[in-house]
């Protein structure tokens, strides 16, 4: 159980890399074509989030990851049907309420990213039930416009004979931005965590981990330098919130310091924070 409502704002940034590739542009750094700020989903991000839990939890109980490629969804399902003692293959969505019940309750004790971000578990025979997760990420968008630079680049391994044939190398190219600062927004309800998934102060404390650790086990050479930069975190004295995120947003401002016209690094940026606070609300800066 959780005493608080929060919302927090996320800063993390990226240099000489792809954060989020779009398949709709091959797999181009994902861009508003209308304004040139990039953005990266709330999907990718939570992607890192269970890859983290994962990695330092290694499977201990009640920290296991749901969707992931390791076995079909399904078989998750009747996986809880069975340890509950519950009928298998007779319960589609809606035609056993209690036994569906049972098996939601499993999951969410089970599964991290299910009790903290919901999921679809309705499919099969073996339905869980659909839990609406407390935790919600927005899409991150970039600070400033990106850059998109197109790399070539050069490969001397040749995959058949044929290709051996036609050159000792052979050309591809990457995708990259130089640089690019990005802002996400965050939302935990306190109300629907305790009347659903029983997400815990532990629970809490593992996912803001995840957020400041998260890409220092995400490195490649598309993400070699991705960093979190900054997180804010406004913690309400009720359930219910004692502010709007509207008017907590406000308090985070960032802007180009002076003389910068194109951003380069972290230190091209200012980060303004207004710590007074609304009434019943404290900022915990991580």
């Amino acid at each position: 159980m959780i005493n608080h409502r929060y919302d927090f704002i996320y800063l993390f940034d990226i240099t000489n890399g792809n954060p989020n590739g779009d398949p709709d542009a091959d797999n181009a750094p994902r861009m508003d074509p209308e304004t040139g700020y990039g953005y990266v989903t709330d999907v990718c991000l939570k992607r890192k989030v269970r890859n983290y839990v994962d990695t330092v939890k290694n499977s201990a109980e009640g920290y296991n990851i749901l969707i992931k490629s390791d076995m079909p969804l399904n078989d998750k399902f009747r996986a809880a049907y069975e340890h509950e003692n519950l009928p298998v293959d007779v319960t589609k969505k809606g035609t056993n309420p209690t036994a569906e019940q049972l098996a939601r309750q499993f999951m969410c004790r089970n599964y991290y990213d299910v009790r903290m971000f919901g999921a679809v578990m309705s499919t099969g025979t073996n339905s869980c039930g659909v839990v609406r997760g407390p935790v919600q990420f927005s899409f991150a968008n970039s600070v400033s416009p990106i850059f998109i630079n197109h790399v070539s680049i050069t490969r001397q391994a040749k995959t058949d004979q044929e290709r051996a044939k036609k050159g000792e190398t052979e050309m591809g190219a990457k995708q990259i931005i130089p640089y690019g600062l990005y802002v996400m927004h965050g939302h935990i309800s306190a109300a629907l965590a305790n009347n659903t998934t029983k997400i815990s102060e532990d629970d809490l404390n593992l996912l803001w981990n995840s957020l400041l650790y998260m890409f220092d086990e995400d490195r490649s050479a598309a993400r070699a330098d991705m960093e979190a930069r900054g997180l804010y975190i406004f913690r309400h004295d009720s359930v219910y919130g004692n502010a709007k995120f509207s008017d907590l947003e406000s308090k985070i401002k960032i802007s180009l310091k002076d003389g910068v016209s194109v951003p380069r690094r972290f230190d091209d940026y200012e980060v303004h924070v207004n710590e007074n606070m609304p009434d019943g609300v404290q900022l915990i800066i991580q």
